[in-house]
This record gives C-alpha cells, structure tokens and sequence, in this order.
C-alpha cells in the first residue's frame, strides 16, 4: 500500500511564504516522479509543478518565479515553497507520486488573504 501525505498548509498574507512537505511511503519501487497540483474553491485541479527523479522541473506560467519544487536526494520527499503569495493562490493543494497510478494525498488547504 502506498500512502502520500501532506502537510504545511495555513493562512498568510497576500505577499507572504509558505512551505508544503509532502512524503510517499509504503510499496513503492525506487525513486519517482513527483509533483504539486491544487484545487482552487469552485475550479478543477490544475497542475502547480512537477519534479523528475532526477530532479527536473516543470511549472505553471501562473507560479514561475514564486513558487520552487524540489525533494530530497534519493527520496519520495518533496517541497513546495511558496513565495509572494497572492489571494488567487487559494486553494486545496495536493500531493502527487507517479508511480504506475497517480497516487494522490489527502490535501492540504493555503488560504492567502488579501
């Protein structure tokens, strides 16, 4: 069984940081891709960012510049720092391990206050 779990959500200011910890364990083989997706109230889920295991990354145009993906070596460990934070950024966000199935954690809520 694999679990993801999330966790650093909170309320901030527009303009201020956040860093989210995300952490696959169990069942799984070796070292995987990882990424950050989020759900805003009333919207889909969209992609925030995507790391490789060798460390590559990808981002949306929406957080290029404020927000940084990146994992621990030789880990399913990943970060989401988050930095000039804005109202829009509100939302659920998510974990997510690629591995065979997506495995998604349970969520973790950013509230950015204007």
């Amino acid at each position: 069984q694999v679990r993801v779990v999330e966790s650093g959500g909170g309320l901030v200011q527009a303009g201020g940081s956040l860093r989210l910890s995300c952490a696959a364990s169990g069942s799984i083989w070796g070292i995987n891709a990882m990424g950050w997706y989020r759900q805003p109230p009333g919207k889909q889920r969209e992609l925030v960012a995507t790391i490789s295991a060798g460390g590559s990354t990808n981002y949306a145009d929406s957080v290029k510049g404020r927000f940084t993906i990146s994992r621990d070596n030789g880990k399913n460990m990943v970060y989401l720092q988050m930095n000039s934070l804005k109202p829009e950024d509100t939302a659920v966000y998510y974990c997510a391990l690629f591995w065979g199935a997506t495995r998604w954690g349970q969520g973790t809520q950013v509230t950015v206050s204007s």
